[in-house]
């Protein structure tokens, strides 16, 4: 029978049948089937599907004509991984292999084409408990491609018309106990393996990835507060919403991904399960850089890091669903979205639409026994529409909940002004107060707070910019960009692991005309994990430090570079000693009203100034409405480069 609704409990995909039913169901039949499950799927997606389902029903026909006892494998089209928007084709169950079909409509493979097949066996591989010590193959099919079947880089390249041969060939009983299809399907069974949890936190704890791990002892009585505080939620079944403050810089990344880390974790344990936790991150530049550097021998660095826009994903869909993680770290959570951006972000009606806070505090409450939210809060960085709402919201999430009076809130004494009718516990070790982003320019933070301010202090300024230049972090100007380069590359010349990057607004509209590539086109595939990670010399090409490809707001909050090459636009330009964003591109679209889109552009150059740890250096183009602009930096301490 059809299901025309989405799945509860069960991973999310468009159809699923053993093969003999597949073969023989219409066409129209599995289409409607595909559209029902994804309704918010484009003319594209759907025009695919009416090319692509014709020739797998072929294909599989053929496979239980070579052997009439393959009819009772399954095929499941648009396999959804769970936590994550990516779609497979095409998996197929058979006795204990599975294989997992790409289909391209074109007449060769592509290295990205492969690549993409390769990762989704590596994950299934690596994160779903039912493919562990089993045959997983991945599989491409350009639909236009001549008759062939061959072997790249650990991938099938299969013409269609050989996709059956080889799935036959892939049909081995070297298990007396077959795949479960049930079982296969079910939501949960999509979580890291033991093995590579273990793995995970190995790397993390030994090699200590250099471009996250700085000054592990400012942090650490923070991590020791919240360890304490998820002991305390174990061993007496509660709910705790940790909030964790701290300036720019100050290591509430590391904080939490620390946690997430803890092998304390491995040593509790619910019935027979081990505790799981996750670092959850709205910030997909940063989620992606994340699980780039952090990757585990076979694994795609997804062990402990995820989109928090996936996560919601897999659990909004059924009040059945229950996260396997008790300790949720959710990464800049006074940045969580609101009702109308959640709206926007997950295609749902207004009315039906939940906060984020909301939805994770539902969330935590499935989790059986105890749980614990930790948010990892900011301040200042809000850059976005829909994230303006700050502490409320998670205030009235709390407030709001059948369950408030189970939950405890721990938090710095500043918060506990948002929580005055709940359980609030104050801690002091749960603010981070001090920048180890910028080395000993502990001040940078406070220097670019007054920086952005509507109408800046100039003597205060001076005074912050004198004590950064007395610390060793370097503020310079030019408005030849072609300097500004050479001066960052002749400076990290020797230090081949130093890392230097172009940044520059979103919102900006004259910046192209200089050779700075932040238009939507350029920064719309950036790939970040390569970006910030990669070396001059890698094969990849895309390393920051060539200064060619240029990063934006949305891709440098959150992290960090030895040095910020920040190319100054027109949608943040003093006029008459005020800041102005006339030349800024207009916020559009969406249901989300934009609160005070000047609080937006001021936060993200804010964003830009605070991500170096040596350096700050500003190009700003020979433009007349940005003379104030140079002339005012000038005065506040950045010190103009020479030839």
């Amino acid at each position: 029978m059809v299901r025309y609704q989405p799945y509860s409990d069960e991973a999310h995909r468009g159809w699923d049948s053993n093969f003999r039913r597949f073969g023989s169901t219409s066409k129209s039949v599995i289409l409607d089937s595909l559209r029902a499950n994804y309704p918010e799927s484009k003319a594209s997606e759907v025009n695919t599907w009416r090319r692509t389902i014709p020739v797998l029903q072929r294909e599989i026909n053929e496979v239980v004509n070579i052997d009439t006892g393959y009819t009772s494998y399954t095929a499941v089209l648009e396999y959804e991984l769970p936590m994550e928007s990516r779609r497979a084709d095409a998996v197929l169950l058979l006795h204990d292999g599975i294989v997992v079909v790409e289909l391209k409509g074109k007449t060769h493979s592509t290295d990205a084409d492969i690549d993409q097949a390769h990762a989704y066996a590596r994950d299934l591989r690596c994160y779903h408990r039912d493919c562990h010590g089993r045959n997983v193959v991945p599989v491409l099919v350009p639909e236009r491609m001549p008759s062939d079947c061959k072997k790249e880089r650990n991938v099938y390249v299969c013409s269609p018309d050989r996709l059956d041969v080889l799935v036959a060939s892939l049909c081995k009983q070297s298990r007396s106990a077959p795949i479960d299809p049930t079982r296969f399907l079910k939501a949960e069974a999509y979580k890291p393996l033991p093995s590579l949890v273990t793995a995970a936190r190995q790397l993390f704890l030994e090699k200590k990835p250099p471009q996250l791990w700085r000054s592990i002892a400012n942090t650490d009585q923070s991590v020791k507060a919240v360890r304490d505080i998820i002991a305390h939620a174990y061993s007496t079944g509660s709910r705790h919403l940790v909030l964790l403050t701290g300036v720019p810089g100050a290591g509430k990344t590391l904080v939490g991904l620390r946690l997430v880390h803890m092998p304390e974790l491995e040593h509790l344990a619910v019935g027979n399960q081990s505790v799981s936790s996750i670092f959850l991150s709205g910030n997909g530049p940063l989620v992606e850089v994340l699980q780039y550097v952090l990757k585990a021998g076979n694994g795609s660095g997804k062990t402990f890091v995820r989109a928090i826009r996936d996560y919601v994903r897999t659990h909004r869909r059924s009040n059945r669903s229950i996260p396997n993680e008790h300790v949720v770290v959710f990464d800049e959570a006074q940045r969580a979205h609101n009702r109308s951006r959640v709206s926007d972000v997950h295609k749902i009606q207004l009315q039906e639409a939940r906060s984020e806070p909301e939805l994770f505090v539902e969330f935590a409450e499935r989790v059986p026994q105890w749980s614990v939210i930790v948010g990892l809060i900011g301040s200042g960085q809000e850059i976005h529409t829909g994230e303006e709402d700050g502490m409320k919201l998670w205030s009235d999430a709390i407030e709001n909940s059948p369950n408030k009076h189970d939950w405890t809130i721990h938090g710095p004494s500043t918060l506990q002004n948002h929580f005055t009718s709940l359980k609030f516990n104050q801690n002091a070790d749960l603010s981070l107060d001090q920048t180890i982003r910028a080395h000993s320019a502990s001040t940078l933070h406070e220097y670019v707070a007054v920086l952005v301010q509507n109408k800046p202090n100039v003597t205060e300024l001076k005074s912050y910019a004198a004590k950064l230049e007395k610390d060793g972090h370097d503020l310079r100007i030019t408005r030849d960009l072609d300097l500004a380069k050479n001066y960052l590359k002749s400076r990290y010349q020797t230090s081949p692991e130093s890392r230097y990057g172009l940044v520059a607004s979103s919102r900006d509209r004259d910046l192209v005309k200089f050779g700075v590539p932040n238009d939507w086109q350029s920064t719309r595939r950036i790939k970040f994990g390569p970006w910030y990670n990669d070396n001059e010399d890698s094969q990849s090409r895309l390393s920051c430090r060539h200064l060619k490809i240029c990063v934006t707001e949305f891709g440098i909050q959150g992290l960090e570079l030895d040095a910020v090459l920040l190319a100054w636009g027109t949608d943040f330009v003093m006029k008459s000693g005020a800041w102005s964003i006339v030349n800024s591109r207009k916020y559009r679209g969406g249901k989300t009203p934009v609160v005070n889109p000047h609080q937006l552009r001021a936060n993200a150059y804010r964003v830009f100034l605070t991500r170096g740890r040596d350096a700050h250096v500003c190009f700003v183009p020979m433009l007349t409405e940005l003379d104030e602009t140079f002339e005012f930096l000038c005065e506040i301490g950045f010190r103009i480069l020479k030839i």
